[in-house]
């Protein structure tokens, strides 16, 4: 299989409407615009939301009540199974994480989950750890140390 003689499934693709294109398009002329007015013109066309000039619907609902999603703390999430790729008594820090490419970025912190199984006796230091994790760190005789 070479790249030029890869092309799509029968139906995968459809031909773009070319509109403005005299004899059979079936869009010539006006292009399916209509005749004059605000949306033939080009650039053309009213905002989303726009009702008219009627007060709109975002505006006629109430607003009310108060939400707390642009606080909320959201951590980056690590498995038991991804701290197999450590030595045996090695100390697992954030920067270690983010350095290894574990961890893309911190957010609010780096929070251990219990998926996966361990099999090695870690130190991992992170803002906060699962029951799961904890314990199963701590079976091994590692150390679940909150930053």
């Amino acid at each position: 299989m070479k790249l030029h003689t890869i092309y799509a499934t029968e139906g995968a693709t459809k031909t773009r409407k070319r509109v403005g294109r005299g004899t059979g398009s079936g869009t010539g002329k006006t292009a399916g615009k209509g005749h004059k007015g605000q949306n033939a013109r080009s650039g053309g066309g009213v905002r989303p939301g726009f009702e008219g000039g009627q007060l709109p619907l975002f505006r006629r609902l109430p607003k009310r009540g108060f939400s707390n999603a642009k606080f909320k703390t959201e951590y980056a999430v690590i498995n038991l199974s991804d701290l197999n790729k450590f030595e045996n008594d090695a100390v697992i820090t954030p920067e270690l994480l983010k350095e290894m490419g574990l961890v893309k970025n911190q957010l609010s912190g780096i929070k251990v989950l219990g998926n996966g199984t361990l099999e090695k006796k870690v130190i991992v230091k992170a803002h906060k750890f699962s029951s799961v994790a904890k314990e199963e760190i701590e079976k091994l005789g590692g150390k679940a140390e909150v930053i």
